[in-house]
């Protein structure tokens, strides 16, 4: 889980009426250290300098922070503090603090209490700890000769971060009249709303925050005594509430009126759209200039779009703190939409859609009917098994919510325990934009229900169902035996839902990211009316005005459109099968990958094999030996540099067809511990989007040998009978070629030959494994072929027989013992370095050049009783023998 995002960019605004007095403030900040200023070398041509020093806080807290300029140092510029994502520090945003002291700014960075460097507890933006701290920061910064003034202790800032620094931003500049503008992102106005909506106890988000942030202890004691509270009861008291909420935005939202640039991720379930929502309403009608922006990714994954989000920050800055009217700050509002798949890289497109003015959730709402009789479902006891919709955390590799804007259906609901009400086809496509709305009557045999509730996108098989982004609205309701009726608002979402596709309107009794109940429980739900669902038709792709470089473009078209067929740097076409390896599992032909596009070094380099049916092919090498990124560019995760992969003939890129035929176990695989290992597997081929019966998970689990314990909560596994899970979920769908990598890793002796039977088993039905591992006795003992490598390049291939045998020791069988005489006959022998009398024989080093065919004529010659002769050398020294102790 990672909480942080890329440092962004600053800021500047208008109002000076209630600025602090920078005298009576100018000693609180007392420098430790004098610092060390350093140019840093780089290939732009402008250095920038930067200098650490730590700020003493005072009650003993000290603050680590960096501070960064370039060019004339008698030059006063604006300047820039950047904060850093929860579980982050300073280090975060070297990059970006560089970048813009380049661009003519003063910025500073720091680590907030509790990180990197920086020392006290963990207070979640207390006003009187870590947003204090700002503005003594900001003390500092009016004191340095770079840096340019509003008035004597007022310096010319803005404060950009992203998630707890977006936060920080915002709360700095309702408590500090210095700070001039702002662009926060992905981050709370409420964080009392974000962690306990509706009074519900958001548990996996809340826990990933206190143990990213290292764990209770090192958070403040009200802190920590509020979430230990909280997390044992299942429910935020009053209290718990009041702490949160007085540490947001919202607590001082009356008094933010700069320039605000807010960006919130769609794929975020830790801070949803609506946070954004709120800060923006409120910040506007404070009558500051606001815009927002929809980004791809957010917490949950997907992609926080680094690039563009810096590069409009950057403009803002431009605009509101250099006062530089012909900056181009954006639309008023912006949405990332997914485009389809690239299909040479295998990645999302994304295009924007704009308005000219921010459209709020409720815009131009549509009611869209529904059908469904009242129905009874159940909190089962321990709200036990609970519901999926997002996976806190699982952000790497682009993370569920990006899957669903991709049409894949990934949530789980358990029958009996949710109600849903379904639309009619839709006869048009339609966009929703912002949050639909629908209103229930719920009954309830206990005092208090809570519940889940969701819209899915349902295909024309009424089978395939997609849950927009992963987002589920939680609702508690009291006096519930009584029976209430409530108004849902369902989560914010931007998704185009095609036509002859159903809305699907479910309320479930639990949800695996939330607490529920635990006692048992039958609610009773009714629909009291239609879904309403906002459009905002004012939001249309290419609003914006275009940039000078298109009206030129068409000139220019054709010469770069000849350089590149003259260089061939690009395909625009993947090249045909090639039906002479349409029986080959495997070929690479001269395969390169660059470590950067602008280096001349290689990960891999002019690396050519082949692989054929039935074979268990090793792959090693040592560390930076380039076997990972040979098996990410196999796997289509990356494009080569040189080169190709054809596997069963057709050319692997991104998104390839024939990768359907590859499976792969890489780093290991997550299972959701409260469900059976069958269900697992079962959740995991749903998520594909391909039929059940082309599964074949009966034959998987069987090559897997998992038994009975297909039945067991994969909480109970053993890590052995996990790894098999996971070799299991590989081999989903019987893949013609298999790959996998370490996976033994964490595994006792008998759990490791497991898992090499495994491997043979499903090799002997004539299909193919790939495996990288760094046990070399399991590689000799469950490969039949091998392919090593050293530093990207090819250093052998072959069966492991002649590779093993290769080596310069021999065993020569005997079957009794020899005399001392016959043993000093033989080490005499031309081309025999040594000799020596083994239990079994003799064991021959040979000199370089002899060979065995040479040694046993003399042998015999000698009177020698041979019996056998074969190499004595483990694949270990083949090993360290070929890459020349480089391991």
């Amino acid at each position: 889980m990672d909480l942080r995002l890329p440092g962004l960019r600053g800021i500047r605004r208008s109002r000076r009426s209630r600025r602090l007095l920078a005298a009576a403030a100018a000693a609180v900040v007392v420098l430790a250290g004098a610092g060390t200023w350093t140019a840093v070398a780089s290939e732009d041509a402008a250095p920038v300098r930067r200098n650490d020093r730590m700020m003493d806080m005072g009650g003993g807290v000290r603050v680590d922070t960096s501070y960064f300029t370039s060019g004339a140092t008698d030059t006063r510029r604006p300047a820039v503090l950047l904060g850093h994502g929860f579980g982050g520090s300073k280090d975060d945003l070297r990059t970006q603090a560089k970048s813009l002291a380049r661009d003519g700014y003063a910025v500073l960075t720091w680590s907030a209490r509790g990180f990197g460097e920086s020392t006290g507890e963990i207070g979640l933006n207390d006003p009187d700890a870590e947003v204090a701290d700002v503005s003594r920061l900001l003390d500092w910064l009016a004191g340095q000769p770079q840096v340019q003034l509003d008035a004597g202790g007022d310096p010319r800032v803005g404060i950009a971060g992203g998630s707890y620094g977006g936060a920080i931003a915002l709360l700095a500049a309702g408590y500090d009249d210095r700070v001039d503008a702002i662009a926060p992102a992905i981050t709370y106005w409420n964080l009392s709303d974000a962690l306990f909506p509706d009074g519900v106890f958001k548990k996996l988000w809340s826990g990933i925050f206190f143990s990213t942030g290292g764990g209770c202890d090192d958070f403040t004691a009200e802190l920590c005594a509020m979430y230990d509270r909280v997390a044992e009861s299942g429910t935020p008291d009053a209290a718990a509430r009041e702490l949160l909420a007085a540490r947001s935005p919202s607590a001082v939202g009356d008094r933010i009126d700069v320039p605000t640039l807010l960006f919130q991720g769609q794929s975020d379930s830790l801070f949803p759209l609506g946070q954004a929502d709120a800060a923006a309403q409120a910040i506007r009608a404070n009558g500051a200039p606001v815009e927002v922006d929809w980004i791809s990714g957010g917490h949950d994954g997907g992609d926080l779009e680094t690039a563009r989000v810096e590069q409009r920050v950057g403009d803002w800055f431009d605009r509101y703190l250099k006062e530089d009217t012909a900056a181009a700050t954006g639309p008023a509002f912006r949405v990332t939409r997914a485009g389809g798949v690239d299909s040479d890289s295998g990645e999302t497109r994304l295009r924007g859609a704009t308005a000219d003015t921010y459209p709020g959730l409720r815009g131009d709402p549509r009611d869209i009917a529904l059908t469904g009789d009242e129905q009874e479902i159940r909190n089962p006891a321990g709200a036990s098994p609970p519901a999926v919709s997002a996976l806190p955390g699982l952000g790497a590799g682009g993370g569920l919510s990006s899957l669903s804007s991709l049409g894949v259906g990934v949530s789980l609901d358990f029958p009996g325990q949710f109600a849903s009400f379904e639309s009619a086809p839709l006869a048009d496509d339609l966009r929703i934009t912002g949050s639909p709305t629908a209103t229930v009557q719920v009954r309830s045999t206990t005092d208090e229900a809570v519940l889940f509730a969701k819209v899915y996108d349902v295909g024309p098989d009424g089978r395939q169902q997609v849950l927009p982004s992963q987002l589920v609205t939680p609702v508690r309701v009291t006096d519930a035996r009584e029976g209430q009726e409530i108004t849902l608002t369902l989560p914010a979402i931007d998704y185009d839902v095609q036509a002859g596709h159903r809305l699907r309107l479910v309320l479930a009794s639990t949800d695996l990211a939330y607490a529920s109940p635990l006692a048992a429980a039958t609610y009773t739900v009714s629909l009291q009316g239609d879904l309403s669902v906002p459009t905002a038709p004012a939001v249309t792709t290419g609003s914006t005005g275009l940039p000078s470089w298109v009206w030129w473009l068409p000139l220019t078209g054709a010469v770069i459109a000849a350089l590149l067929l003259l260089t061939a740097r690009r395909r625009t076409t993947a090249p045909p099968p090639d039906p002479a390896l349409t029986a080959v599992p495997l070929q690479i032909t001269g395969l390169g990958k660059r470590y950067s596009a602008a280096s001349d070094r290689y990960a891999v380099k002019d690396l050519s094999f082949r692989v054929e049916k039935g074979q268990v092919l090793g792959l090693l090498g040592p560390n930076g030996a380039g076997k990972t990124t040979t098996l990410r560019m196999l796997m289509g995760l990356i494009t080569p540099d040189a080169g190709e992969i054809r596997v069963f003939g057709h050319a692997i890129r991104p998104g390839a067809p024939v990768l359907s035929r590859v499976g792969s176990f890489v780093e290991g695989a997550g299972f959701l511990p409260h469900l059976s290992g069958r269900e697992n597997l079962e959740l995991y081929w749903a998520a594909t989007g391909r039929p059940a019966e082309d599964a074949h998970i009966e034959e998987a689990l069987e090559i897997a040998g998992l038994g009975d314990a297909l039945a067991r909560a994969v909480r109970t596994y053993s890590q052995g009978m996990r790894q098999r899970l996971a070799i299991a979920q590989a081999m989903l769908g019987l893949p013609d070629l298999l790959i996998l990598d370490e996976p033994t890793n964490g595994l006792d002796p008998p759990q490791i030959r497991e898992m090499r039977e495994v491997m043979i088993r499903y090799a002997a039905a004539g299909r193919t494994v790939i495996v990288s591992s760094h046990l070399l006795s399991e590689v000799e003992q469950s490969c039949t072929h091998l392919v090593v490598m050293d530093r990207g390049r090819l250093v052998q291939a072959g069966p492991v027989a002649d590779i093993v045998g290769s080596g310069d020791t021999l065993l020569v069988g005997t079957g009794v013992p020899l005399e001392d005489p016959v043993v000093e006959k033989v080490a005499a022998l031309a081309g025999v370095a040594s000799a020596e009398r083994t239990e079994d024989g003799l064991l021959v080093r040979l000199d370089p050049g002899a060979t065995p065919s040479g040694l046993v004529p003399e042998l015999v010659r000698l009177e020698v009783p041979v019996e056998s002769v074969g190499p004595h050398r483990r694949l270990e020294d083949a090993f360290l023998t070929l890459i020349g102790g480089s391991a």
